[in-house]
């Protein structure tokens, strides 16, 4: 049985309804895709990351990556973060991140994708 349960309609034809670790990356993914402040009368929702990810690859671009992700993860009590890996190549940042998402106590690695040219972050499948 399921633990947690919610509903998706991007990228979705007939199946809205997620469950668990797809609930929640997805959940994380629409945060990394709102930009902080972006809401009215919710500005504690979304992140800055954008104002960093296409930034110059230095250790200092990197530290603000790192600490927005580490913020996020901290505002979601479903995942807990374990390393980070960060490397960029033309108008693409790829980002590789170590989690436990509960209930699973497994740590798997989520990778997800900035593009530059569509301002979207989307979650890389590796499995198909």
């Amino acid at each position: 049985m399921a633990t947690y349960v919610g509903y998706n309609t991007i990228n979705q034809i007939k199946k809205h309804r997620l469950t668990d670790t797809e609930l929640v990356k997805r959940d994380f993914l629409n945060n990394l895709n709102i930009r902080q402040g972006e809401i009215p009368g919710r500005p504690e929702v979304g992140t800055d990351i954008w104002n960093y990810v296409f930034d110059p690859n230095t250790q200092d671009t990197q530290r603000k990556i790192r600490n927005e992700l580490q913020r996020l993860i901290d505002s979601e009590p479903r995942m807990t973060l374990e390393d980070i890996n960060l490397s960029a190549k033309g108008h693409l940042v790829l980002i590789e991140m170590g989690v436990r998402i509960s209930p699973n106590v497994d740590q798997e690695t989520i990778e997800i994708l900035f593009d530059e040219r569509n301002s979207l972050a989307r979650l890389l499948d590796r499995q198909s």
